[in-house]
Order: C-alpha cells, then structure tokens, then sequence
C-alpha cells in the first residue's frame, strides 16, 4: 500500500471522535434551542423581529427573485431528490462508493430528524411568509439541507476553498429563508445546526468505509504511474 494512504485522516481515530463529538454538540445545542422555542412561548427572539422587519422595511425585487431561486434549490424535489442521487451518481462513477453512501445517509438523516424536530416544537411561521410551505418552523429543512451538503463536500474533498463555498452556500440560503419570512432567523440557526452535527456523526460512522475508497483511488494512481513510467522506459 502507498504510504499516501496510511497518512490518510479516515484512518485516526482521534479526528473521527472529534467530529463525532463536535456533532452531537451542535445537534444537542439545535434540540436545545428548539426546547427553548417551545417553552418561552409562541413569541419570537427580538433578534428573530428585528432581522424579519429589516427586510420587510427594504423590499428588493432582484433579492425577491434570488431568494425564490434558493427556495426551488434548497426544497421541494431538487433537494430531496436530484441533488442527493446526482451527487451519490457522481461520487459512485468516480470510484468513491461509500461516499457516495455516506452523502445519501446524511441528506436522509438530516432531513428526517428536521422533521421530527418541526412536528416535536411546532413552531409557527411568520405571518408575513410570502411562499408556500409546510408546518413547521423550527428548524429550517433548506438551511439543514444546506449545512449537510457544505460539510459532507468539506468531509470528502478536504480543501480550503471548499469549506469557503460551503458556509458561503449555507449563510445565503439562511438569508433567502428569512427574506421569504417562511422562518425566523433562529430556525436557520437550528437548520444549519441540525444539518452540519448530522453530517460529522456519520462520517465518523463512516470513515473506515470511505477508506477503501481512498485506497482504492491510491491503488488505481499507483498503477496509472507504473504504467506511464514502463512507457516511458
């Protein structure tokens, strides 16, 4: 085996704790802000009033139309649907497998476990929603959609420039939920929250599986090499 592969963070144990941890944290601090939600009463966080009537005194129609593009991006089919077994298609023809797994596990959870959270807390919308949407506002299904695709992007092509365009991806369709007004600020924060702790816990569940792609990926260059380098003899 290439000593590349040995070096490979899938394989310590210490940064798959850690992610494991860091995940349930961020998804113990989202329950909790849900609790705190449900139990303070139907009235929202004056943050959550001050960042609504912000974009309620300043309309924008090119915003309006960027927000409503997000909205089909981030929900409905695409998200449930198209992006996740576009992405898994992807990584599965490109010899990643189990990552491909792993991205359809964690959209899978994630979406679930939001919507166990919306039906437990019930919170409402804000009456001034300008879309459609179902029940439910806490916590926000497209920014805990968002935050699972940045971070399970993050987990499987570990550069700088990745994780830049993933909280860039999650913070943009924070904003276009809440300038819709289909959620309070802090539902975003929950969804993003929810989205990201879902996606550490399972690649920590996963990290030995996507191992053996990353072996695999080693073993097909090193073979690609020996190959180009009798040719070249």
């Amino acid at each position: 085996m290439d000593a590349a592969a040995t070096d490979d963070p899938v394989l310590d144990a210490r940064p798959q704790r850690f992610r494991a941890v860091v995940g349930v944290v961020l998804v113990a601090v989202a329950c909790g802000l849900g609790a705190w939600v449900y139990f303070r009463g139907p009235s929202p966080f004056a943050v959550d009033v001050w960042w609504n009537q912000l974009f309620a005194a300043a309309p924008s129609q090119p915003l309006f139309v960027f927000a409503l593009a997000m909205d089909q991006v981030g929900g409905h089919l695409t998200a449930v649907l198209i992006i996740p077994l576009g992405g898994a298609l992807v990584l599965f023809l490109s010899r990643r497998r189990w990552s491909a797994l792993y991205f359809l596990t964690a959209s899978a959870g994630s979406a679930l476990f939001v919507q166990v959270l919306k039906q437990t807390f019930g919170r409402a919308r804000p009456e001034d929603i300008l879309i459609l949407s179902d029940y439910g506002s806490f916590p926000s299904g497209h920014t805990a959609n968002a935050a699972t695709i940045a971070v399970v992007a993050a987990v499987i092509f570990p550069h700088a420039w990745v994780r830049v365009v993933g909280v860039a991806w999650i913070v943009l369709m924070a904003f276009s939920r809440t300038y819709l007004h289909a959620h309070w600020l802090s539902d975003t924060l929950g969804g993003a929250l929810v989205g990201a702790g879902a996606a550490l816990i399972l690649a920590a569940a996963f990290s030995r599986l996507r191992y053996r792609d990353a072996d695999r990926l080693v073993m097909r260059r090193a073979r690609r090499a020996d190959v180009g380098t009798r040719g070249a003899s």
